[in-house]
This record gives C-alpha cells, structure tokens and sequence, in this order.
C-alpha cells in the first residue's frame, strides 16, 4: 500500500527512560537537528502530536493573541 503525497507514518521504540529516537527520515523530512526544541502536544482522546517547529511562533502567538482578548 502507497501511502498519500506527503503522509508518512513510522514507528519507535520508548525506552527505560521514557526517551524514544526520531527516524533519521522524520528528522530529514523536517528539518529536525540536534538542540532543536520541539513541542508535544497530547489530548487523551486523539493521542500525542509532535508538530512541525516552525509552528512554534505560530502557536505561541495564538495563545498569547487569545490571552490580550480574555484581559479586554
């Protein structure tokens, strides 16, 4: 089975210490290097997600922007 354009899917293994290893494909794909910060999000219904870091700024902008409407 081919997977779609763009859609990847792996596998990992979570060690003793809770750690697991990005594959070196992934980390290719998105550019992802050593010392990068990465942010993972969980919802206990839909799983985990590890989004893409140049989402980061975006994210981060969207809870402070919803953040200054509350204080309004």
């Amino acid at each position: 089975m081919k997977s779609p354009k763009g859609k990847y899917a792996w596998t990992v293994t979570v060690g003793e210490k809770g750690q697991f290893v990005i594959p070196k494909q992934a980390r290719e794909i998105f550019d992802i290097k050593p010392g990068d910060t990465l942010i993972l999000l969980g919802d206990e219904k839909r799983g985990i997600a590890i989004p893409p870091k140049s989402s980061f700024a975006e994210f981060t902008a969207k809870i402070f922007e919803d953040k200054e409407d509350d204080d309004d």
